[in-house]
């Protein structure tokens, strides 16, 4: 690596970002640093657009705090288009070029849009990522529309799917594939929040899909399925997963595509060729790493608690001198969610998972935590309401504790070991 750097520059000024921008100055950072943004508002906070916002509760400023003696240069509103490793310089939107010693890429991720733009741009078809898109969903929901159609089976469709209901709001949610939330909790526990959504009165469609959506002067009125039938709607909101904002790294040289920025376990970001970049790290929603809780596969998770611990191990290895050694970014993935009365946590990844068992609470309580298992071992923890266990599950992953886990203890049910 080259000599201590006089020039920072953070391309997203999100929650990565912003973390890095702390953490480079109290690690003793005194140089120039610079946040890039394409989005007009200071970096913010983004779980509570789909919970408390949503319902009115706060504000859509959740700008996040910013130290006063933090020293650096926002560019808000303007998106980098081009990075020049040779050079080392990014290109900015408005014209301009940022030099560096050091980059960071925290660019993140947005919202995939619906498949077929002429539908997208109806009014009222919504997409929830950022700031301005949770102002205008809520301002919807507070005009009391009749009926509100979630396209996904992911986290973001189901917590708006919550917030229709505690408005008492009639909605309906489509999923095409599979159980809601399989993808994080497997079937089990997504079946679960499946039957417990539609004890709160959501319509919920397994197997459903959108034939086209119908308007008139320009406005939705309805969705037309692909079995024929017509579910009047004023509102849909599409929840089909994200896209990550790799495109301006296109022509750079660097291994990034659809699945991310390529990095190795220092946050170093890599070439297409597989070398390391020793000047250019990656942190947050973007960056593809080693997981070292998962026999180093490559993962991009786009959860809050990683998106800080990342930039922070980033921003110590940015100023790591030759005899200081790196640091390795080591985060246990995390990730909670509220809705329909339940808070629901879980633990590393279930990707994989070939194991499943219930190790407190039942089901029917709607009150548990679970365990997953891959190849003999623990990989994952997931509470319902009871997220007072997940430590001790937290430390027993990062041990690699043996699945099954011990059974018969005096507070645990009988085990139900299933497949995932």
């Amino acid at each position: 690596m080259s000599k201590v750097p006089e020039r920072i520059v953070v391309v997203g000024a999100s929650l990565a970002g912003l973390s890095a921008a702390h953490a480079l100055r109290a690690e003793g950072f005194a140089g120039s640093l610079t946040l890039v943004g394409d989005e007009r508002h200071a970096p913010y906070d983004r779980p509570p657009l789909s919970k408390q916002v949503l319902r009115g509760l706060f504000s859509p400023d959740t700008t996040l705090p910013r130290h006063p003696d933090l020293n650096a240069e926002f560019r808000l509103g303007t998106p980098a288009n081009r990075l020049d490793l040779d050079a080392r310089t990014v290109s900015l939107g408005d014209g301009t070029t940022l030099a560096y010693d050091r980059l960071l890429i925290a660019t993140g991720t947005r919202a995939r849009p619906w498949s077929k733009p002429k539908e997208a741009a109806l009014d009222g078809v919504f997409t929830l990522r950022n700031r301005d898109d949770a102002e205008k969903l809520s301002a919807r929901l507070r005009a009391e529309p009749r009926r509100v159609v979630l396209v996904g089976g992911g986290f973001i469709g189901f917590e708006v799917a919550s917030t229709c209901r505690d408005l008492d709001i009639p909605v309906t949610v489509l999923v095409r594939d599979g159980q809601p939330l399989e993808a994080a909790l497997g079937p089990r526990l997504g079946g679960l929040v499946g039957e417990i959504a539609r004890e709160r009165g959501v319509d919920l469609r397994l197997g459903a899909e959108i034939e086209s959506m119908e308007s008139e002067g320009g406005r939705l009125t309805g969705v037309a399925l692909r079995d024929g039938e017509r579910i009047e709607a004023d509102l849909v909101v599409v929840a089909i997963g994200a896209l990550r904002n790799v495109e301006w790294l296109e022509g750079s040289g660097l291994a990034a595509d659809e699945g991310g920025v390529l990095c190795d376990g220092y946050c170093r970001v890599l070439r297409a060729n597989g070398d390391i970049v020793p000047d250019v790290f990656a942190a947050g929603d973007i960056a593809r790493w080693p997981n070292p809780h998962g026999d180093e596969a490559l993962v991009a998770v786009e959860h809050w608690g990683n998106a800080r611990a990342q930039a922070k191990a980033a921003a110590r290895n940015m100023l790591a001198g030759p005899a200081a050694g790196l640091t390795r970014h080591d985060h246990l993935p995390d990730f909670w969610s509220q809705q329909f009365g339940l808070t629901i946590k879980l633990v590393g990844l279930t990707e994989g998972a070939d194991g499943f068992a219930i190790v407190h609470g039942s089901p029917e309580e709607r009150r548990l935590v679970a365990l997953y298992g891959r190849d003999g071992r623990t990989v994952a923890a997931a509470s319902i309401d009871s997220a007072r266990w997940l430590p001790a599950y937290a430390a027993a992953i990062r041990e690699r504790a043996p699945f099954p886990p011990i059974s018969d203890a005096i507070d645990q049910p009988r085990l139900r070991i299933k497949e995932p």
